[in-house]
C-alpha cells in the first residue's frame, strides 16, 4: 500500500536522551500544591491525621481540663514529663502541630467542596444530554419495534415511565444531517438521567464537617474552660477570681462572663455493694445545687456526670469529687486561729487525698 503524498516520517526516538520535565516556576509549583491540598484524598488523610493527633490528649492529662493531674504527672515522671512538655503533649488541642493539621484540613475541605458544589449546581440546572444519534457507540442498548402506536404516544409513555422512576427527562427534536454513511435521519427522542442525590448527600456531609470545624474553632477562640472545687453548703460565683484554674480562649473577653451563682446543697455518691465482682465500683454521682442568675429567682437543679447544667450560655460539668474535712487549728494558748472545711484533692481511685492549709 502506497503512502499518501503528504506523509511525513516522524523522527527516530533517541532512547538514550534524557527526559526533560517542564519548568513549573513558582506559580506552577504553588498551583500544583493547591491542587494537591484541595483534593478529596488529601482531605481524608488530614481528617485521619487529626484523629490520630488527638490520641495523646486522652493518654496524658491536659492543662485545660486536669491541671492537678499535670502537676502530679511531673512528680511521678520527672524524666519524661519535661520532654513531653516540649512537644506540647499537655496542651494537645492548643498545640502548634495540632492547630496546623486543623487549619490545613479546614482549607482543604473549603477548597475541595466549593468547586464541586459549583459544578454540581451547574449539572443540576443543565438539561439531560442529547440522545446520541448512533446507539452502537453506547455500552448497552436495545431495539424494540412497536406497532399500532404513534411516535407521540410512544414518547409520552416513555416519559411517564422514566418520570415515575425519578429520572430527569428532556425531549429533543433532531434534524436530518450528515454525509455519506454517517448520514442521520430526523428523529424525536427522549433523554433521561439521574444519580445526583449521591453527590448532593456527599456535599451536605462535607459542608456539615466544615460547619463542625468552624464551630469548634469559634468555641475554642471565644470560649473558656475553668475548674472550681467547693464543698456542700459552699457557693460559687462566676468570676475570674473564683476559679481554681482558668483557661481562656485566644479571643476571650473576661467581661463576657455571665453573672450567676451556684451553691452545692448536697452531693451523693453511690457505689456497688451487691455484686461481689464489682464491690466499690462507682454507680452514680449526683450534685443537687441551687442556681441564681442576676435579676432572677433561685432554682433547684441537678448535675450528673453525663448531664451537665446549662446556665446563662455556659455548661457546668461534674468532673470529680472528694473529701472536705473540717479542720480546727489552735495556738499554744488554746485559741482558735483557723476553722473551716478544706477541699482535699483525691490522688487515686481510692480517694487517697492531699490537702494544704495555709496560716
Amino acid at each position: 500500500m502506497s503512502r499518501p503524498s503528504d506523509h511525513i516520517d516522524s523522527k527516530p526516538v533517541d532512547v538514550d536522551a534524557k527526559i526533560m520535565n517542564p519548568n513549573l516556576g513558582v506559580v506552577g509549583w504553588l498551583r500544583w500544591f493547591w491542587r494537591q491540598l484541595t483534593s478529596m484524598r488529601t482531605a481524608l488523610l488530614l481528617l485521619l491525621l487529626l484523629a490520630i493527633a488527638a490520641v495523646p490528649g486522652s493518654l496524658v492529662p491536659q492543662r485545660s481540663s486536669d491541671p492537678n493531674g499535670v502537676s502530679q504527672y511531673f512528680v511521678d515522671h520527672k524524666d519524661t514529663a519535661p520532654i513531653l512538655d516540649q512537644f506540647q503533649m499537655f496542651d494537645v488541642y492548643s498545640s502548634a502541630w495540632f492547630s496546623a493539621i486543623y487549619l490545613l484540613l479546614f482549607v482543604s475541605l473549603i477548597g475541595c467542596v466549593l468547586p464541586r458544589t459549583k459544578h454540581h449546581i451547574e449539572a443540576l440546572r443543565a438539561q439531560p444530554p442529547v440522545t446520541p444519534a448512533n446507539l452502537v457507540r453506547l455500552p448497552a442498548y436495545a431495539k424494540l419495534t412497536i406497532s399500532g402506536k404513534s411516535a407521540e404516544e410512544v414518547l409520552e409513555a416513555a416519559r411517564k415511565v422514566l418520570k415515575s422512576d425519578r429520572y430527569r427527562v428532556a425531549r429533543y427534536d433532531r434534524a436530518a444531517g450528515g454525509k455519506g454513511k454517517l448520514k442521520t435521519e430526523a428523529a424525536i427522542t427522549v433523554s433521561a438521567e439521574r444519580g445526583y442525590m449521591r453527590e448532593t448527600g456527599n456535599l451536605i456531609f462535607h459542608f456539615a464537617l466544615v460547619g463542625v470545624l468552624i464551630a469548634v474553632g469559634f468555641g475554642g477562640g471565644f470560649g473558656f474552660a475553668g475548674q472550681r472545687a467547693f464543698y456542700e453548703g459552699q457557693a460559687f460565683t462566676n468570676s475570674l477570681i473564683a476559679f481554681d484554674s482558668f483557661n481562656p480562649g485566644r479571643f476571650f473577653n473576661s467581661a463576657s462572663l455571665p453573672p450567676y451563682t451556684i451553691q452545692l446543697d448536697k452531693f451523693t455518691a453511690v457505689y456497688e455493694e451487691q455484686n461481689s465482682n464489682a464491690i466499690g465500683q462507682p454507680v452514680d454521682f449526683t450534685a443537687e445545687v441551687t442556681t441564681q442568675i442576676k435579676g432572677e429567682e433561685p432554682q433547684k437543679q441537678t448535675i450528673k456526670v453525663n448531664e451537665p447544667l446549662r446556665i446563662a450560655g455556659t455548661d457546668v460539668y461534674l468532673l470529680g469529687h472528694g473529701y472536705a474535712p473540717t479542720v480546727t487549728v489552735r495556738d499554744p494558748e488554746g485559741n482558735v486561729v483557723f476553722t473551716d472545711s478544706v477541699n482535699f484533692l483525691p490522688q487515686d481511685k481510692n480517694l487517697t487525698s492531699l490537702g494544704v492549709i495555709k496560716l
